[in-house]
């Protein structure tokens, strides 16, 4: 394994000669940057006793980009030399024409860390790796009869990014990420459920390897799988539901949080198009997207730009206030950028993506929002779901959920989904809980076929009348 630092301009090409193809790539040009990334990953997968997966990959490259107007050419390789610099400046160039831009200015500087620089795949060989993974086999099996397959995976990934801007700034950042994940599977007169849980972030896996860690996490996946092996069909039609706090605030990140990404809002595809200053949501509903909250799956240091990460409020007290920006798209837009231009790799332009994105506590006791329940749903857990940015309206599967009656919370439901748009989600929220939760590190989300790791979060919400999908009521 490589341990040695990122340094492209010392080892593959002269950063000099590097600017002087850059510049000549973004002559006449609005905005560009050469970027330029080191990606080294392990993934360690243990299903139904016998090891499933086990892989190391290593990949590097460089993205090179030079924008004009609303046009942007880009061209990458996995070849860090001049030869591949000067052939990408030809095909970028086609984005600039006879040119006629002004350069926008620099990214600010930060001296803010918030995360570490180790590997975090470092600490543990590869068999230490693999007998941890036997453990959490073994100990699931060991607390129920009923376990009939466990599936566990431990992954990590270090990222190591360097920008070099046309005015000749260079910026960095080194990125770890870690994730452990477990599902259980039971099984009871034939009947078969499972349950789930993960968690992680932008550290190391030692912490993540610890029995402190991993067993709560393991009895948390069998006890998700116990209350699916006694839940009822879920009932269907309109009704109040309650949502919990933490990872429910994933249907928050796709019904509302793409809908305020610029992009979508200058191209008046988004339901928010036109809104900024308007009431979208409820009094007491704010909406932040923070990129700087320390050690978080969805935070970073500086985005993919070099822009440094903020927290950006988009709606404060009901009123929408801001959207997430990238470069390109707050220069067309005349605001400023908010560090949100992220992609997935050195093979993919930058675009405006949501960090981690989250509502703030509110008042209201949580016990005695699912005590307003006449007749409703408390959704606990989410699995996937789907969104159309153009009107909002998302479906989506609740993985623990239970009915209420007259405020008592009832037998757990199977088959549950929740159906409505996130504007109108918005503006029938009838009370916010007080206790907010980040989810526990293992969001990522999908854009124009690129991913990127997230963050989520709110409190337990009332919200009035979900069409809630299920079996005839």
């Amino acid at each position: 394994m490589t341990t040695d630092a990122f340094r492209p301009f010392e080892t593959a090409m002269d950063q000099d000669r590097a600017l002087s193809l850059l510049r000549e790539a973004v002559a006449g040009a609005d905005d560009g940057e050469l970027f330029l990334e080191r990606r080294r990953s392990e993934v360690i997968s243990f299903d139904d006793g016998r090891i499933k997966t086990a892989s190391y990959d290593a990949s590097e490259g460089f993205g090179l980009r030079a924008v004009r107007g609303e046009t942007a050419g880009y061209a990458h390789s996995t070849t860090l030399d001049e030869a591949a610099l000067r052939r990408a400046v030809a095909t970028a160039r086609l984005a600039v024409g006879d040119g006629g831009g002004t350069l926008a200015d620099a990214p600010a500087r930060t001296n803010l860390r918030l995360y570490g620089d180790e590997n975090p795949m470092d600490g543990a060989t590869f068999p230490v790796k693999i007998d941890i993974l036997r453990e959490i086999d073994a100990y699931a099996r060991g607390l129920d009869a009923r376990v009939v397959q466990v599936s566990a995976t431990l992954a990590a990934s270090l990222q190591e990014v360097v920008i070099l801007r046309p005015e000749g700034g260079v910026f960095s950042d080194i990125r770890p990420m870690a994730r452990l994940n477990v599902s259980v599977t039971v099984e009871q007169n034939g009947r078969r459920e499972a349950g789930g849980t993960g968690a992680g972030g932008r550290h190391g896996l030692i912490g993540l390897m610890d029995p402190a860690h991993w067993q709560p996490a393991v009895r948390e996946a069998l006890r998700i799988a116990l209350v699916n092996l006694v839940a009822e069909p879920a009932p269907a039609g309109v009704m109040d539901v309650v949502l919990g706090p933490g990872w429910p605030g994933i249907l928050l990140h796709e019904a509302v949080g793409h809908g305020l990404e610029g992009d979508f809002n200058r191209k008046g595809s988004s339901a928010f198009a036109g809104l900024m200053g308007q009431q979208v949501a409820a009094r007491g509903v704010t909406v932040l997207d923070d990129g700087t909250i320390p050690d978080r799956r969805g935070s970073i240091t500086v985005d993919d730009e070099g822009t440094p990460s903020a927290r950006n409020v988009l709606i404060e007290d009901g009123i929408l206030v801001g959207y997430m920006q990238d470069r390109q798209n707050a220069r067309l837009m005349g605001v400023a950028p908010t560090g949100n231009g992220r992609r997935e790799s050195f093979a993919h332009i930058p675009m405006p993506r949501m960090t981690n994105t989250y509502m703030p506590a509110g008042q209201a006791d949580p016990a005695a929002l699912v005590a307003e329940l006449k007749d409703g749903i408390y959704a606990v857990g989410f699995g996937g779901g789907q969104v159309d940015i153009t009107n909002g309206k998302f479906v989506f599967s609740c993985t623990e959920a239970y009915r209420v009656r007259d405020g008592v919370i009832g037998a757990p439901v199977k088959g549950a989904t929740l159906i409505g748009d996130g504007a109108t989600a918005l503006r029938q929220i009838r009370g916010i809980g007080s206790d907010m939760a980040l989810d526990p590190g293992i969001g990522n989300c999908g854009k124009a076929g690129q991913w990127v790791p997230v963050g989520v979060g709110q409190p337990s919400l009332l919200i009035g009348g979900l069409t809630v999908g299920g079996a005839a009521a």
